[in-house]
């Protein structure tokens, strides 16, 4: 029993992961696993009746009065107003337009696409399954190697949940009180080698056998170059211009995330409007999507900061820190390659906003007393959070891709014709998470690729 009663914490944990696989929802597992071990806790002596009073309150403050989480919801309605809108569908046909004479072109489309569209919506659900019914079936009509097919448009897919404005990178914010423009600031480079890097390997798969991926033909799209023009000012410009305005407004320092995700919104909507696609019905339909988008996140951040109290007010931080010295991991370097190792192993099981609602609690703050300043410069622990925050990001991006709970795969899943099956997704995606892998050890050696832009910005100092 008093085993019990010094590892409830880890029991605590053990129960959690068992309940998840039960099917139930996260937010009630995360909400009610807490609450349980809090009347264990009780019973065992360990946890005071009283602390009960401070789940409310603490839930209160840290998630629904808590104006940075403001920005959440605006930027979900933003990117469902462009999937419902058809801009999302022009851009796609403006790239492919713009990229036909490459080995690869449409694919390349495709991820250049996903990357536009993600730093407009940051939702990942509604890009991979929006790129899948947009491109596959030009893809498949092409030719295309179905693996590369699928794989290019998960990867592609996933990338709104680094490139900003990314709804994790807001929650990570504010649960390490880290500036959330400069987390924005930093994990724009980090974005952008990905979706280089996709797209390089696109281009050798392509080069090196063009039967997977065949050119389009050059009767595709305008013919003459005022033709070409106008579709590009109509497609590409209007969301790149959005893109500007959201970004731009952060990093100049003339908005608050939150005043700019609002600036997304009628960008959103305007852009829906001169497409003549703007009326009550369409507007309902986002409306509805974007609140059950919205409450299914809140729902999970109310359970997982239950969960978080109570897993520390058990002595979870002090049982890690035994667990790390007991297996011989007491450096700054082996804590922290252990978690994102272990962060990388979780991604196969269970989904970001668990991992990250539950275990980043746990070890920034362990972290955050080691001393890194030799490898990533002056600044202090803010300037480690960032780092580390980037990191932890582009290592959950994979939890998207990996099987067999990767989330990802499920929307694929669910869209793809019956011509292709789970083998051909689980397949497609392996090239594209060793590239998420490899930018993640790029940023680990150079932590400049995520420090410059925040420091150059004024936003780590």
């Amino acid at each position: 029993m008093s085993w019990i009663t010094h590892h409830i914490a880890l029991v605590l944990f053990a129960v959690l992961a068992i309940a998840l696989f039960c099917g139930f929802p996260v937010a009630f597992v995360l909400g009610g696993v807490a609450i349980m071990f809090g009347g264990i806790g009780i019973l065992l002596g360990v946890f005071e009746p009283v602390q009960f009073f401070n789940l409310l309150p603490r839930v209160w403050g840290a998630a629904a009065s808590n104006p940075i989480l403001v920005a959440v919801p605006m930027f979900i309605f933003m990117g469902t107003m462009l999937e419902r809108s058809g801009v999302a569908n022009d851009l796609l046909h403006c790239l492919q337009v713009l990229t036909r004479r490459i080995p690869g072109g449409l694919a390349m489309s495709v991820t250049l696409m996903g990357t536009i569209m993600a730093a407009t919506t940051g939702i990942v659900g509604a890009s991979v399954v929006m790129l899948t019914m947009i491109a596959l079936p030009s893809m498949l009509q092409r030719g295309y190697d179905k693996k590369l097919a699928v794989g290019t448009i998960a990867s592609a897919g996933t990338l709104g949940i680094l490139i900003p404005p990314s709804i994790m990178l807001v929650i990570m914010g504010d649960l390490l009180s880290i500036s959330v423009g400069a987390l924005f600031a930093a994990a724009v480079f980090p974005g952008l080698i990905l979706a280089g890097l996709y797209v390089a390997y696109i281009g050798i798969a392509s080069f090196m056998n063009p039967d997977r991926a065949p050119a389009l033909p050059s009767d595709i799209g305008p013919k003459t170059s005022a033709e070409m023009f106008a579709l590009i000012g109509k497609s590409f410009f209007p969301p790149v211009l959005l893109i500007t305005l959201v970004l731009g407004s952060i990093f100049g320092g003339w908005a608050t995330p939150t005043e700019a995700a609002g600036v997304g919104c009628i960008g959103a909507m305007f852009l829906a409007w001169i497409n003549k696609r703007l009326d009550m019905q369409t507007l309902k339909e986002v409306i509805e999507r974007a609140g059950l988008t919205n409450g299914m996140v809140f729902f999970i951040f109310f359970g997982a900061t239950l969960f978080s109290y109570v897993f520390r007010s058990l002595g979870g931080d002090d049982l890690i820190v035994e667990l790390l010295a007991t297996i011989g991991i007491d450096t700054g370097w082996e804590i922290l390659t252990f978690m994102l190792v272990l962060t990388f192993v979780l991604g196969f099981f269970f989904d970001w906003i668990e991992i990250t609602l539950i275990v980043l609690p746990v070890f920034a703050p362990i972290l955050q007393g080691v001393d890194f300043g030799p490898h990533i410069g002056e600044g202090g622990p803010i300037v480690f959070l960032t780092w580390f925050v980037v990191m932890m990001s582009v290592n959950l991006q994979t939890s998207f891709l990996t099987p067999p709970f990767g989330f990802t795969l499920f929307y694929m899943k669910g869209t793809v014709p019956p011509s292709i099956n789970m083998a051909h997704i689980y397949r497609g995606i392996i090239p594209f998470v060793a590239l998420q892998l490899i930018g993640l050890s790029l940023i680990l050696m150079f932590p400049q690729i995520a420090l410059w832009l925040p420091r150059w910005s004024g936003f780590l100092y």
